[in-house]
């Protein structure tokens, strides 16, 4: 995991083999990321790194995540869903996501065109913040394991990726992580899978491509 945002841009977010090659999605989106992360600085939040990738808080609060995946990089509002999203821009990672909100970008020229509009949602996030307006969260109806839930909470990255996978595929991890009576043998089959879910991919997916199936 990089200790600093130069060092994310430079050698992306150290979770996986890819990191400081050509490959790694962080250069992928570097221009797009860059452009996003000085509109956030123009918004006065302090910037650090948190679960491998830009983080910015608000009074020790985290706000903002910048994250770059394999099709697009996004700006993701924590508490995205607290927000009145005028241009109808901010989208849920996954059908089951509650609370955050993403904004997704693909060109530099998507960034450019809604800068001032990118501050708006920043300073509406602050305020809400500052009002101490909390999401209420309903019972999600996937039989997630707590061990899961336990994870999304140390690390809302996993979290993003896992409700960015194919409904299929959250339900095959959900079956293969509930599946154990031991608590200790539940995280384990989960810190296992982080990496494929990370890269977005299916508990058989390397399997199947292998089989070509």
């Amino acid at each position: 995991m990089q200790k600093n945002v130069d060092n994310y841009f430079l050698e992306g977010c150290g979770r996986c083999s890819l990191g400081g090659t050509p490959d790694c999605k962080v250069y992928t989106w570097a221009t797009e990321l860059k452009l996003l992360r000085e509109i956030i600085l123009d918004c006065g939040l302090t910037e650090e790194i948190k679960w491998g990738v830009p983080c910015y808080t608000f009074q020790q609060k985290n706000i903002l995540i910048l994250s770059a995946f394999k099709e697009f990089c996004s700006l993701n509002f924590l508490k995205g869903v607290l927000l009145k999203d005028p241009l109808n821009i901010l989208e849920k990672a996954g059908e089951n996501t509650q609370s955050a909100r993403l904004i997704k970008f693909r060109k530099p020229e998507e960034v450019l065109k809604i800068k001032d509009k990118i501050k708006t949602y920043i300073f509406e996030t602050l305020e809400n913040e500052k009002a101490g307006l909390k999401v209420t969260l309903n019972k999600n109806p996937e039989p997630i394991p707590k061990e899961l839930e336990e994870k999304f909470e140390e690390d809302p990255i996993i979290k993003s990726a896992f409700y960015a996978l194919t409904k299929g595929r959250q339900r095959g991890y959900i079956l293969h992580f509930s599946a154990p009576k031991q608590t200790k043998t539940r995280a384990s089959r989960i810190n296992k899978c982080v990496g494929k879910i990370l890269k977005g991919e299916g508990m058989h997916d390397a399997y199947k491509k292998k089989q070509n199936i």
